[in-house]
């Protein structure tokens, strides 16, 4: 992980119990887009990681397989408590929005046609998709980024977010090229 940052205002390693209520807690509050409450739990809250941390596992997180946030709640698990650490995040985070999901798919049928939820559903988009964003642009102001960096940031939204490329076209291209474009920048003088 990258030590630039000063690791003195973090916690002590969390016990398997703080992680697990944790996780818990982000995997309830954060039902339909965890992204935004983890890092606020992990980094503002706990004080588990700092923010380049943070994005450091976020990104290895992100070209894994799986949901992001899951990879990243596996991956801090088993940096603090091993595998039984890992084994308890991954559970606590699925754990509350599976008994929901439940409920709301028992009740999905017989609700659905209501004008009032169909409302209230779009609403709910709208603003998973406001707290995806800021979230990503905290996590970037958090972040020294090169002007390498940046460009490979840009050509990413652009592929994504402007041309609609399919992601596992964008990451096996851009990847290899911001790998490159990284190294050959940081041998210059």
């Amino acid at each position: 992980m990258t030590k630039s940052r000063d690791h003195q205002d973090l916690k002590a390693p969390p016990a398997l119990s703080e992680l697990t209520l944790s996780f818990l807690k982000i995997g309830l509050l954060g039902f339909g887009g965890v992204a935004p409450i983890s890092r606020r739990v992990i980094v503002d809250q706990r004080r588990w990681l700092n923010e380049a941390d943070y994005a450091e596992l976020v990104s290895v997180g992100q070209v894994a397989p799986g949901a992001n946030t899951v990879n990243v709640a596996i991956m801090i698990g088993d940096r603090f408590q091993g595998f039984r650490g890992a084994l308890a995040c991954l559970t606590a985070l699925m754990a509350g929005p599976l008994a929901v999901l439940i409920v709301l798919a028992l009740s999905y049928d017989r609700l659905a046609g209501l004008p009032a939820v169909r409302c209230a559903l779009a609403g709910s988009a709208s603003a998973a998709a406001g707290l995806i964003m800021g979230t990503a642009l905290r996590i970037l102001a958090g972040v020294k980024l090169t002007p390498w960096a940046l460009v490979c940031v840009a050509c990413a939204f652009g592929a994504v977010g402007i041309f609609r490329a399919p992601l596992p076209w964008v990451v096996p291209t851009l990847a290899p090229l911001s790998i490159a474009g990284a190294a050959f920048v940081g041998r210059r003088p």
